[in-house]
C-alpha cells in the first residue's frame, strides 16, 4: 500500500484533483492509505488492518447496504483509507472506486453510512480515421483513439456492414465526443458522425435526437437501424458458411450445412439479432446448449452450441434485439468453440448472409430541417480534421 499525508487542501493525488474537493472531505490532518481489492478480500478484512472490530464492520454493512453492498467489492478496484494523522491512525473513511465516475464514500465514525459521489467529466470533441490493415480494433488503435471506438462504430453499423468481411484498406472518418476527468479518458460519450468506406461504397451515419429517442441514419435520413442485426456477436471470424453439401468435420461426410459458422472464445456472448419469442431453449445431443427465437411470421434464427443459455431465458420469454440470449461453447457435435447461427425465413433454411433485411422506421418528417442542418455540419467536420485536436488523453482501463 502507498501511503500520502493530506496535511493542506492542495495535496494531490495519481494526477486527480485535491481530494477533498474530490470528495467534500476535509483533509487536513489526515493520512491516506491507498489500495487495491484483492481478489477474495471482503471489506471486513481491509477494515480489520485497521483496527476496526467484527461487530463494527457488520453495522457499516447492514446501514450502506440500501445504498451500496459490500458483498459487490470486485477485485482489482482501487480504494482510499483516509486515518486521523496521529500515532493512532483511526480510521475514518473508505472510499471505493466504483468506476472512474462513481465512488462509494463510506463514513467509519459514529454514524455510520455510505454515499455516493459522482464526478463530472469533461467533454472533449474527436475526430479519428483511418485504413484498415488487420482488422477495425488495430486501426483504432494506431488512429490514438480509445478502443471502445471500435464496438461503437460496430454497433452502428451491425445493421448495414458485417464486420466479419471487412476487407484491408477499408476506411473509416469518425466524430465522437470523449468523457475525461482530469485529463484520463473515462469512455466515449457518443458518436456524432461517421463514415465507414467498405468495397469502395461510402457508409454515412449521422446522431440524431427525436421524440422517441436517439437513432443513427444515412445522409437521406433512413435509420441504419433494421429489423435485424448483420450477425449475432462481436469480432470473430466465419469458420463455415451456409452450404448444401459441406465435408463434416466429425461425421466424416459431406452434407448440407445450413448454418453460419462463427468462430469465438468460450464465453462470448450471443446476441438475439432481433425481437422475438424463445420457442426453444434446450439442451440436445446434436445441437448442444441451443436457444431459438422467431421474431414474426416471417422470420425465425437457432443459435448451437452454447457454453450456457443466458440466465432467464426460457419458453415463452420475450426478447429484445442485441439481448444476450447465451454464450459461445462447443456443446453437441462440435470440434470447437463456436456458434452455428440458423436462420428460417417463411419456414425454409436461408442464407443470413444473402438476405436483404427489412428496414426499422425513417426520420420523422418534421424533424428533416434541423436533420439536413445537423448533417450538414458533421459532414464540414468529417472533411477538415484539423478542426479537432489529436485524442492524447491517458487510457483508464481498470476503473
Amino acid at each position: 500500500q502507498e501511503e500520502i499525508t493530506a496535511p493542506t487542501a492542495s495535496t494531490q493525488l495519481d494526477s486527480e484533483q485535491a481530494l477533498n474537493e474530490i470528495y467534500g472531505i476535509d483533509l487536513s490532518d489526515l493520512k491516506i492509505h491507498k489500495g487495491t481489492i484483492k481478489n477474495n478480500e471482503t471489506l471486513g478484512a481491509i477494515l480489520d488492518r485497521y483496527g476496526i472490530l467484527p461487530w463494527k464492520t457488520e453495522e457499516i454493512a447492514r446501514s450502506s447496504e440500501s445504498v451500496f453492498s459490500v458483498k459487490k467489492l470486485m477485485a482489482g478496484k482501487p480504494y482510499y483509507m483516509i486515518c486521523s494523522a496521529d500515532s493512532n491512525e483511526t480510521a475514518r473513511y473508505f472510499v471505493y472506486h466504483r468506476s472512474a465516475i462513481e465512488k462509494v464514500i463510506f463514513d467509519l465514525g459514529d454514524s455510520t453510512h455510505a454515499q455516493i459521489f459522482k464526478q463530472t467529466p469533461d467533454t472533449i470533441r474527436h475526430y479519428a480515421d483511418g485504413i484498415i490493415e488487420q482488422s477495425l480494433y488495430m486501426s483504432i488503435v494506431n488512429s490514438g483513439a480509445p478502443i471502445e471506438l471500435a464496438m461503437s462504430l460496430a454497433d452502428i453499423y451491425a445493421w448495414e456492414i458485417d464486420f466479419f468481411r471487412i476487407q484491408k484498406n477499408d476506411e473509416f472518418k469518425v466524430i465522437y465526443d470523449e468523457l475525461v476527468i482530469d485529463n484520463v479518458s473515462v469512455g466515449i460519450d457518443k458518436i456524432l458522425a461517421c463514415e465507414f468506406k467498405h468495397k469502395g461504397t461510402v457508409f454515412p451515419a449521422y446522431y440524431f435526437l427525436q421524440e422517441d429517442g436517439h437513432s443513427y441514419f444515412d445522409n437521406e435520413g433512413q435509420s441504419l437501424q433494421k429489423a435485424f442485426l448483420k450477425a449475432p456477436l462481436n469480432f470473430t471470424r466465419i469458420s463455415s458458411r451456409y452450404s448444401k453439401r459441406r465435408f463434416h468435420p466429425i461425421q466424416k461426410r459431406f452434407k448440407a450445412h445450413l448454418g453460419t459458422d462463427y468462430a469465438a472464445p468460450t464465453g462470448t456472448p450471443i446476441k438475439s439479432v432481433g425481437d422475438g419469442e424463445i420457442i426453444a431453449a434446450r439442451y440436445t445431443r446434436n445441437n448442444g446448449n441451443y436457444v431459438k427465437v422467431k421474431h414474426n411470421q416471417t422470420y425465425t434464427t437457432q443459435y448451437l452450441h452454447m457454453s450456457k443459455i443466458a440466465s432467464g431465458i426460457r419458453n415463452g420469454v420475450r426478447v429484445k434485439q442485441g439481448q444476450t440470449i447465451g454464450y459461445v461453447g462447443s456443446t453437441g457435435l462440435a470440434t470447437g468453440p463456436h456458434l452455428c447461427f440458423r436462420f428460417w425465413k417463411n419456414g425454409k433454411q436461408v442464407d443470413p448472409l444473402t438476405i436483404k433485411m427489412p428496414p426499422s422506421k425513417p426520420l420523422d418528417p418534421k424533424y428533416l430541417d434541423d436533420f439536413n442542418r445537423d448533417r450538414s455540419d458533421y459532414d464540414k467536420m468529417l472533411q477538415n480534421k484539423a478542426l479537432f485536436i489529436k485524442p492524447e488523453t491517458a487510457r483508464l482501463d481498470t476503473l
